[in-house]
This record gives structure tokens, C-alpha cells and sequence, in this order.
């Protein structure tokens, strides 16, 4: 007999004190993942939440207004909270960009799912790329501002692209939005009953015959869960029958993730994609190739809860709860290394006893307590890039999950993938010298357990900067880039993205495994394609 209960924290409670907003380096999150050879597909395909497999020019802003503190909230709703640039030669690459008007593009979220322009102006691009020159290349080190809470952004209409790009998304710094962000939404009001309950029938209507991915959260499978296969119409009988028997049954706490509704049916209506997370790299890429994407379902009981991970390829991630609540525990970047165990392992699960043994937790002592939210019905969270984080259902709940990754948090990616690499040559480095072509095999494996190599890397990048500079050179608007659905970028967005690819190519084109790739196939060549993003940098400059 499997009963859920709701997380009991082993963590003290931190201060009340609104945080003062300042400025931060975005942080790379870098964990040093422990490969296992007989672990490579459960470590990497096992926790899908953990883990490519699932893909206006306008005047200077006011001053951005000062969200509020989650211990702002109502009571009803109070949370406690844990606490030398080159220019290259433009022989190759138009002097003059015929860049269409920027004020004729909306700046504000269109309806029924359709995406609009990211609202970049000429200040938060200059702002962005001053930032990433002040690091001179180099990743950030572990160094993120000591939080007490998360902040709470309340108003819309208050609430710019430039405000959350300045004040969360180059800094990494999670914030939650309020149910105002997504009042609009088809599935707040078709997917959730008058009660504020999952509306089955409606489910069941739309989608019974769905087959869906179901995990079993009362059985640990290495540092995930197991999961099975099942149509949503089976999943609702054994989530009324589970509720029915006082939240508990024979056959486990089932939790329903990963369910990737955009692809394979339509959801039209069902969300409007919010502007702040426009720039969406990996979803633009696997919606060109027709394949896969990054944008999934959760539902589940209360009870039902997710290990603790960071999200793939140290991607950002937003969470928005149709019903029910949620409860997140936050570790900023770098935390994560105080709760490995002697062996060098993560815990998989970060309320457990266990980790009050210092005999098995050495480090634990040094480990901040963690940011704790509540998301409520409608709120929306936004997961930073490399912060490990574990979620708990505190009621029958319903959420929508995009995972994406952009020009702000693409050199983590790649900082990453260099790691993955890394361990699985770590973990074959004996069969190294008998091993023909070892390093070949190397990306195989790799590839076969993050979904991602260097040469699929190499593929993401060349998608996104070729549309990117057939949006400058054609002058195109927005949602008129060939080769897939529209993008929704503005030029002073394209432009950013072209030197945020530009940086991160340069350094995959010398790095010593990407050399050894086999890339005489490739069009354009990796040197041809970055001697163009180059040259488009130096002739944005002045956009």
C-alpha cells in the first residue's frame, strides 16, 4: 500500500525581510554529473524533469516598478521563504540591415497561444551584451546574491520584457507570477471545475484516448522514478479511484509528466505563450525540424511530487499551475555540492531524515536552507538556469511546463554538454587505446543518454543563427522566418542572439572533440558559419 504525504522540511525558516532587487552575474549552475556506465539511460532518460530528448526600437524604460515580496501576499497567500572584441571584417555580411519599423510590433501577449515579440529595445540589448563582456568570455563563477524569498510580480501592465530580462533573466534569479499572467488562458477555465477542481469529464472528453506518461513516485529508481505508458482515460479512473481510498493505493502514487500535448494534438487555446519567455531556442528549433518539443503537462494527486534535479541542459524553466498548488524547494547555484553524499552522489529527495547523518551528508552543515515557495492555482514560477530545485503536489494538481534555453543561459548549455562529455570519457577512458575510434563512440554514448551531442549542438546553433540572420538581412517581420513556425523576434532580439551564438560557436569550434567530428558534410561549415555571425555582429553594432 502506497500513501502520498505532503513534504515535511528539515530546513529552518528564513527571514521575512523583502530582498532588495541588485545586480548579479547570471550563473552557470555547473554540476559535475557522476556517470555510471550501467546508469548512462536511467541517469539521463529516467528523470525527464531533471533532464534534448522530451526540443522595437523604443524609448529608455522607466524605472522597472518594484515587485512585490511573496511575503507581500495576502495572508491567505503568504509563503514562507528560506532565504576585447575584434571587429571582424563585413566582406561577407551586408554593411546596411534592412531592419523593418520597430514601433509597428505589439508588445504584449496575443491571444490563443500566438507568440509576439519578445519587446528587446535598444537598452536592454546594449545593457545584455555589456554584461556578457564584462565576463570576458568566461563562465561566471558560483556566486549568486543570499536570498530570503523570491519575488512576487503582481501586474501586467507593470511588468515590461525589459523588467524581467534585466531584473531575473540575466541576473538568474527566480521570481512567481501572479494568477493576473494567465486569467486569459482556455485551460483555467475549461480544464478546472467551479470548485476549483481538475474538470475530468472535460479531460476525458478532449483527450481519453491520449496515451500519456505515468511515473510512480513511491518507487525510487536510482535518482528517478520508474514510468509506464497509459491513455489518460485510465490515468482519470485511477486518480478518482486513488482519491476515493484516502489518497492511497495498491498500485502506487502516479504521477502523470511529461505528457507532450503541443505535439501530438492540438493546443489551440489552451495557453498563451507569456512574452517574458518568448526567446525560446530549444522549442524554435524542434518545431523547425517537425520532431519534438520541450512543452509538457503535469497532473496529478495530492501527493504526487518530482526528485530533486535541475532542469536539462541547465535550460530555464516556467511552471504555471492550472489548479491546485504546489510546493518548491529552491537551491541557488552551487548549493548542490554541500548535499552530495560520501560516494558523491546528489539526494533524491531533500526532506528526507537522511540527510541529518553527517556520516553520510558531510557537507550538509554547509548548505544554505533553501528558498521555499507555494505556487498557488494560476501563479507562475520561473526556474533559473542550474538552480536544483524539488516540487511537491500539495493538492490535486494541473500545471503547464516549458523548458528553454536562449543567448542567456546558451553558455551554460554548452559549459554542460562539455561536462556530459567529460564523464562518459571518464567512465570508458580504459578501453581508450583498444577501443577503435573511442572518441567517436564517446558521442554515441553521449548522445544515446542526454539526447544532445557536439555534432546536434553544433545543428541547434546553425538553425537558430541562420534564421536569425535571414530575419536582419531580408528584413523580415516577425513570424516571417522561413523554415518553420514564426519565431517572434525583433531585430534588437536577433541581434543579441547573433552575438550570444557568435561568443559560444567560437568556442566550440575550438574545442579538441569537436575538432575530432567529422564535419566535411556539414553546410555551411562550422569556420564559415561563425565567420558570418562575426560579421553580422560588427554590422549590428550600430542598430
Amino acid at each position: 500500500m502506497s500513501v502520498c504525504t505532503s513534504p515535511l522540511s528539515l530546513w529552518p525558516a528564513r527571514g521575512c525581510e523583502p530582498r532588495v532587487l541588485r545586480a548579479c552575474a547570471p550563473e552557470a549552475g555547473l554540476t559535475n554529473t557522476s556517470f555510471f556506465t550501467s546508469l548512462f539511460k536511467e541517469q539521463r532518460s529516467g528523470n525527464p524533469e531533471a533532464g534534448f530528448w522530451a526540443s522595437r526600437s523604443t524609448p529608455s524604460p522607466v524605472a522597472p516598478p518594484t515587485p512585490r515580496s511573496l511575503c507581500d501576499r495576502p495572508a491567505a497567500l503568504l509563503v514562507p521563504c528560506s532565504s576585447s572584441d575584434t571587429p571582424p571584417s563585413p566582406a561577407l555580411f551586408p554593411a546596411a540591415l534592412q531592419i523593418p519599423p520597430a514601433d509597428s510590433h505589439p508588445t504584449h501577449p496575443a491571444r490563443q497561444g500566438r507568440r509576439t515579440w519578445p519587446g528587446m529595445d535598444r537598452e536592454a540589448r546594449v545593457f545584455a551584451e555589456s554584461h556578457f563582456r564584462s565576463l570576458e568570455g568566461c563562465l561566471p563563477r558560483r556566486v549568486c546574491p543570499k536570498l530570503d524569498r523570491v519575488d512576487f510580480i503582481e501586474k501586467p501592465d507593470s511588468f515590461s520584457y525589459a523588467d524581467f530580462f534585466k531584473g531575473y533573466l540575466l541576473p538568474n534569479l527566480p521570481c512567481v507570477f501572479s494568477s493576473a499572467f494567465t486569467e486569459g488562458w482556455g485551460s483555467r477555465r475549461l480544464w478546472v471545475t467551479p470548485s476549483g477542481k481538475p474538470n475530468f469529464d472535460y479531460l476525458l472528453q478532449n483527450y481519453g484516448d491520449v496515451v500519456v506518461p505515468v511515473a510512480n513516485c513511491g518507487v525510487r529508481e536510482y535518482n528517478s522514478n520508474p514510468k509506464e505508458h497509459m491513455t489518460l482515460r485510465d490515468y482519470i479512473s485511477y486518480w478518482k479511484e486513488y482519491i476515493q481510498g484516502n489518497y492511497s493505493s495498491s498500485r502506487g502514487c502516479l504521477y502523470l509528466k511529461d505528457w507532450h500535448l503541443c505535439r501530438d494534438s492540438s493546443a489551440e487555446g489552451v495557453f498563451t505563450l507569456p512574452i517574458y519567455f518568448s526567446s525560446d531556442w530549444l522549442n524554435e528549433y524542434w518545431d523547425a525540424l517537425d520532431v519534438d518539443d520541450y512543452r509538457f503537462i503535469y497532473m496529478g494527486p495530492t501527493g504526487t511530487w518530482s526528485p530533486f534535479h535541475a532542469d536539462i541542459f541547465r535550460s530555464f524553466s516556467w511552471s504555471v499551475n492550472i489548479c491546485g498548488r504546489k510546493k518548491w524547494f529552491f537551491f541557488p547555484p552551487g548549493q548542490e555540492e554541500a548535499l552530495r553524499d560520501c560516494h558523491g552522489s546528489l539526494p533524491y529527495d531533500v526532506t528526507s531524515p537522511t540527510l541529518l547523518d553527517s556520516r553520510l551528508h558531510p557537507m550538509r552543515d554547509h548548505c544554505s536552507p533553501p528558498l521555499e515557495v507555494t505556487q498557488e492555482a494560476g501563479e507562475m514560477v520561473f526556474v533559473p538556469s542550474g538552480w536544483h530545485h524539488q516540487v511537491h503536489n500539495l493538492e490535486d494538481t494541473i500545471s503547464i511546463n516549458h523548458n528553454w534555453v536562449n543567448g542567456c543561459n546558451l553558455a551554460n548549455m554548452w559549459h554542460f554538454l562539455q561536462q556530459e562529455l567529460c564523464a562518459v570519457q571518464q567512465e570508458i577512458i580504459e578501453w581508450r587505446d583498444s577501443m577503435p575510434d573511442w572518441h567517436h563512440h564517446c558521442q554515441v554514448i553521449m548522445k544515446s543518454c542526454s539526447g544532445i551531442n557536439f555534432e546536434e549542438f553544433y545543428h541547434f546553433l546553425k538553425v537558430v543563427a541562420e534564421r536569425r540572420l535571414l530575419l536582419l538581412v531580408k528584413g523580415m517581420g516577425p513570424g516571417k522566418v522561413e523554415g518553420g513556425k514564426g519565431t517572434g523576434l525583433g531585430p534588437q532580439q536577433a541581434a543579441f542572439d547573433i552575438c550570444r551564438i557568435a561568443e559560444v560557436l567560437e568556442s566550440v569550434v575550438a574545442h579538441p572533440d569537436f575538432q575530432r567530428v567529422d564535419t566535411s558534410a556539414f553546410s555551411p561549415r562550422p569556420e564559415e558559419l561563425l565567420q558570418q555571425l562575426e560579421e553580422a555582429v560588427a554590422a549590428t553594432t550600430s542598430l
